[in-house]
């Protein structure tokens, strides 16, 4: 039978990639929306989280993609109400929201699945099991994109918890974080801030593993031109680059082919949110977050020319 759920939050994230992703999936049933200024034909539509838990009691699951920090409230709400949860990321506006929705999930018995989507690009499951037992020696992380155009007009990505530049470089933190067997900490950090936002437009990172490994990553809202989203990682025994967000793998130069069955990074969210629902397993791995909440905290701050959405 299929999990009946409600999607929160009806901005373009949901349009271009959640509701495909729900009407393509017979393991659920979008049955309820709850948006302050949008609906989906042929659904019912609410103007809270609070107001379509009440009206809609036979809900299973709710699949959170509001902006980070409308998260926690929702969660909340939907986890008290009994209900299984999916978090679009970033997860939470604070690193400790993100640690109480974990024990809110586990007291009431459900499943919160806290996910990655670019984990689940193409490319990535092979890139780890190539890393594993190869020896690290650098890499750099290159994340620049066009604000105006995947954002167009959203000024909550500038506003504090928004974390500019970071809701996307959060993506490649992520894989990051999946792919390499040793950890990464922030060593250094520069966050250049418009002078009228509250959020960075461009960021530099030196990520170090304990054994002394840099990872230089630069961030960039204000790429025009072709988009950039590659990670290069060189080991002992050759060089491996993740580009277009993970979707596509080379080692050495040359390309993989990538698994014919991998159905598209939702698809495979989804798909994961039902193993888990059903498994009645819960889903939670914040140090992507951690990364840039360390970023913040010991970044040099540097104002630089103002931004308008």
């Amino acid at each position: 039978m299929a999990l009946k759920l409600g999607l929160v939050g009806i901005g373009k994230i949901a349009r271009d990639q959640h509701i495909p992703a729900l009407a393509a999936d017979p393991r659920f049933e979008l049955v309820a929306t709850a948006s302050r200024n949008a609906r989906v034909d042929g659904v019912a539509g609410f103007a809270s989280v609070e107001a379509m838990l009440a009206e809609v009691p036979e809900l299973d699951a709710i699949s959170i993609c509001t902006p980070p920090q409308a998260h926690f409230e929702a969660a909340v709400a939907a986890l008290r109400a009994g209900k299984h949860v999916m978090l679009e990321k970033p997860p939470a506006a604070t690193t400790r929201q993100i640690a109480l929705l974990q024990s809110e999930a586990a007291r009431h018995g459900c499943t919160l699945f806290q996910t990655w989507h670019s984990r689940f690009a193409a490319g990535v499951d092979a890139a780890r099991d190539w890393l594993r037992g190869r020896t690290l020696t650098g890499g750099t992380i290159t994340w620049k994109e066009d604000v105006h155009h995947w954002h167009p007009g959203q000024q909550w990505i500038f506003d504090a918890g928004g974390l500019g530049v970071f809701d996307p470089g959060i993506n490649a933190l992520s894989v990051l974080t999946e792919v390499l067997e040793e950890e990464a900490v922030v060593h250094k950090a520069v966050l250049e801030f418009p002078e009228n936002q509250q959020a960075p437009i461009a960021a530099q990172l030196d990520l170090r593993t304990p054994s002394g490994v840099s990872v230089a990553a630069a961030f960039d809202f204000r790429q025009k031109g072709e988009q950039t989203w590659n990670i290069e990682l060189i080991t002992t025994t050759g060089r491996l680059l993740l580009s277009q967000g993970g979707g596509v793998l080379e080692i050495d130069g040359q390309p993989t082919t990538a698994d014919a069955a991998l159905a598209g990074e939702y698809p495979r969210l989804y798909a994961r949110f039902a193993e888990l629902c059903a498994a009645g397993r819960s889903e939670v791995d914040w140090r992507p977050f951690q990364l840039v909440a360390d970023a913040f905290l010991i970044g040099e701050r540097r104002t630089v020319a103002p931004h308008q959405v």
